[in-house]
């Protein structure tokens, strides 16, 4: 999951509820002060949410692009219902196309959609993309970034903690269990605690909010996910695969392949790991600004 720095918005953001014909999304909401240039779309991973994105916030926002980071179905203040069926990557990927509705349609959005997706996110925005290049309608999205994730499913290690993960979820144990021992396994394998106490709360009321349904879904996918790449590169669109020097779930060389294939731009953020968007939030905001106004 991905740690943000910090929770506290900035003064051109506000958490909304986005209205939308497949229900109601929590989201993080920023507007530029002065002209519009886009709107970004962006879409977290698998236990994550839109406060992974806090800080790309107020530099997006002041290179002149609306952003808008919204939960998931099943993430932190989204919810959603003890059903599996609602999690499948065909479901949430409809929840995106219903989203990107209700942003293009809201008063104040203005010129194109760039859409993100980080991690498992990624999985779901190329779901979409790919289900509304199949119809007669112009896309959506002027572009496309994949953040901090791969072609297929993830690496052997992380495939075999999902698993695990998914194997122990209630009715199993509860979550506040596993999050205990899911402590206790970081401290182990020597990860730094923590030293923020209102963020470390923060991840810890994240994970209780979690809909078990769809994590059990969500991580199965981790694990099973074909690889879409060619499917992807027929669809006519600037993309770009972003990603840190090192990577715990797709290693950055599988990201950079990708890449090449997909005839995608390519970079890397240096001193960033699996989530750039946190842990180098102004370098990583300079490269998508970058690569949007180049769109």
């Amino acid at each position: 999951m991905s740690t943000p720095p910090f929770l506290t918005l900035p003064a051109s953001a506000r958490s909304v509820r986005l209205t939308t014909g497949r229900g109601e999304f929590a989201a993080l909401h920023a507007r530029p002060t002065g002209r519009t240039l886009g709107t970004a779309l962006l879409v977290p991973g698998f236990t994550g949410s839109k406060e992974d994105f806090i800080a790309l916030l107020e530099p997006l926002a002041a290179a002149g692009f609306e952003v808008v980071a919204v939960d998931q179905r099943g993430q932190h203040e989204t919810g959603g219902p003890d059903d599996e069926a609602a999690y499948s990557l065909a479901e949430l990927a409809r929840d995106l196309s219903a989203v990107t509705e209700a942003v293009t349609a809201a008063a104040g959005a203005e010129g194109p959609v760039h859409l993100l997706g980080h991690s498992f996110g990624g999985y779901v925005v190329r779901e979409a993309l790919l289900h509304a290049a199949a119809g007669d309608e112009p896309l959506p999205w002027r572009s496309l970034t994949l953040m901090g994730t791969g072609p297929g499913p993830v690496g052997t290690d992380e495939a075999e903690r999902a698993e695990l993960l998914v194997s122990v979820l209630p009715p199993v144990m509860e979550l506040e269990a596993i999050w205990q021992v899911m402590q206790e396994m970081d401290a182990a394998a020597g990860s730094a605690p923590v030293r923020d106490p209102e963020v470390a709360d923060f991840l810890h009321r994240r994970w209780l909010a979690n809909v078990p349904a769809a994590l059990r879904v969500t991580g199965r996918q981790l694990v099973v996910e074909p690889d879409r790449v060619a499917e992807l590169a027929a669809v006519k669109l600037p993309k770009l695969v972003l990603s840190g020097e090192r990577d715990y779930a797709w290693p950055v060389p599988e990201q950079a392949g990708m890449a090449e294939r997909l005839e995608a731009r390519q970079v890397t953020v240096a001193g960033a790991g699996h989530s750039p968007n946190a842990e180098r939030p102004e370098e990583t905001a300079a490269e998508l600004v970058r690569f949007w106004g180049s769109c």
